[in-house]
């Protein structure tokens, strides 16, 4: 089987538009979606890369919105620009990290990426973020606490630090095996890389290929 790793930071906006698509993606290809929480604004240090928000050139800026606005519809996943965008999503994460390591991070995915980019929430504050993950039916004070804990954020450091390695300097970056893809407007190549895997695993005399 193959495997699909998702690089993600709740905070960005294409990460939501991605999310929505990406496990039908892995499905229909039998391919293993494996979630990869990471801290966009790390990436973005580490590569002297920026938000797109933050682009100097107005009219790239807007043909961005545009664009924005063309993938929610093409993929028919909503998005609602958050009025507090763009967010320090530290907390976020971490909490992402957390929610793995106690069992609950689908609900905990979904109620964050709903609450930043369906409902516009202010999730770069605690007191909003403990009261989406009581909505979620979360222990909020449970999860905080793990967040805090020393594993958990060099976990978060680790995979940002990984994907950096591997050539990430966005969000949603996509690997199959050492194969990189950036952005929601590349799925049809994942989609095309992943179809062509399958095809080779299920051939004679070919082994999947292994990281270490």
């Amino acid at each position: 089987m193959s495997t699909l790793e998702f690089f993600f930071d709740y905070g960005s906006p294409y990460s939501h538009l991605a999310n929505g698509v990406i496990e039908g993606f892995a499905k229909s290809a039998g391919a293993e979606l494996v979630y990869r929480p990471m801290l966009l604004g790390g990436v973005f240090k580490a590569t002297g890369n920026q938000s797109p928000i933050f682009e100097t050139i107005e009219a790239k800026r807007n043909y961005g919105g545009g664009s924005l606005r063309r993938t929610s519809a093409l993929h028919g996943v909503p998005i609602v620009m958050n009025p507090h965008f763009p967010i320090n999503s530290m907390g976020l994460m971490r909490l992402a990290v957390a929610a793995k390591h106690e069992g609950v991070f689908e609900a905990y995915h979904a109620a964050a990426f709903a609450g930043l980019w369906q409902e516009g929430l202010n999730l770069g504050d605690v007191e909003v973020q403990a009261e989406m993950i009581r909505a979620a039916g979360l222990d909020a004070e449970k999860l905080f606490a793990r967040s805090g804990d020393d594993d958990v954020k060099a976990e978060l450091r680790a995979t940002t630090d990984e994907a950096v390695a591997r050539g990430a300097f966005g969000a949603p970056t996509f690997f199959v095996g050492d194969e990189m893809f950036f952005g929601v407007d590349h799925l049809p190549y994942l989609s095309q890389c992943l179809s062509e895997q399958t095809s080779s695993l299920g051939s004679p005399g070919i082994r999947p290929a292994t990281r270490p």
